[in-house]
């Protein structure tokens, strides 16, 4: 895969209001980014507010009714394998869902891009020392990687959102050595170092505001891998455990139900599905906006 390939073109420092203002005006313009952050805000909202939304207490199980079809009434969505509202598994399962798949990107754009930012200002040894690291995890598939790590540490969520975090550090290296690489050979930062300012001061003036944008338009395009795979983390029993709601984990437990009841079993797969499209839509439209060759 090209990195570089998916990030707006690097350019020289400008007004930053005035250029984000641009961005944004763009952005809105694009109805498919706008409905995707629509979509997206909205199912953010819902998990937040799960709590007061939800018609049935999560936990709250009933063999009687287990397994019924979508507009059993009282139950708009079916119920489980072990009669829980599904719509109310749906909605606080979003929690934990949108946590694994947010946090790991997070954490991994800001260790990364400190990383790589340090590796393409410096050079030298410094960025050979960084970047061979970086390579060995590109010996392994993300997919193998996330899951050696997760069995190694054990299951549960926060090993699940560290082992998710270190497989996203090295492709957010890499983008952020590549385009800080870049902007340092620019004719405005030779400027600045040869008027005597401080490599502190130029990577805070006249590197960073010029990286972070590129390095966050990639790392939003990660959130629906992110999601993908923590969600694969939890089928395989490596990620969040029962009885907590979470999408990948909802899966695992309704898959003996597929052939019985297939629509009810497809429903935490159809939440992941629609978030995944959602972000990697809304990241293609961010890029489009802050590319200012277009």
């Amino acid at each position: 895969m090209n990195l570089t390939a998916t990030l707006p073109a690097v350019v020289p420092a400008r007004p930053a209001q005035g250029y984000w203002r641009s961005v944004l005006g763009r952005l809105v313009r694009d109805k498919v980014a706008m409905f995707c952050a629509f979509m997206l805000l909205a199912i953010v909202l819902i998990a937040i507010f799960a709590p007061w939304l939800a018609p049935y207490d999560p936990a709250a199980a009933s063999m009687l009714k287990r397994l019924q079809p979508i507009g059993t009434e009282g139950h708009l969505l079916g119920t489980d394998e072990l009669g829980r509202d599904l719509m109310t598994r749906l909605m606080y399962g979003g929690r934990l869902s949108l946590v694994m798949g947010i946090g790991p990107v997070v954490l991994a754009f800001v260790i990364g891009s400190l990383l790589g930012v340090t590796a393409g200002f410096a050079g030298g040894m410094v960025n050979t020392s960084i970047m061979r690291t970086v390579d060995v995890f590109y010996a392994f598939p993300s997919v193998l990687l996330a899951i050696a790590i997760s069995g190694a540490l054990g299951a549960g969520l926060v090993n699940a959102l560290v082992s998710l975090t270190i497989v996203f550090i090295p492709p957010i290296v890499r983008v952020a050595e590549s385009v800080t690489t870049q902007v340092r050979s620019l004719d405005y930062v030779e400027a600045a170092r040869a008027s005597g300012a401080g490599n502190a001061v130029i990577i805070r003036l006249h590197v960073l505001p010029n990286v972070v944008g590129p390095i966050f338009v990639y790392a939003t395009g990660l959130v629906s891998v992110s999601l993908i795979l923590a969600s694969g983390l939890s089928f395989l029993g490596l990620g969040v455990k029962p009885p907590l709601a979470e999408w990948g984990l909802m899966l695992n437990t309704l898959r003996a139900a597929i052939y019985s009841n297939p629509w009810v079993a497809a429903l935490p797969g159809l939440m992941i599905f629609t978030v995944s499209i959602c972000c990697n839509l809304l990241s293609d439209g961010l890029r489009q906006a802050m590319d200012v060759t277009r």
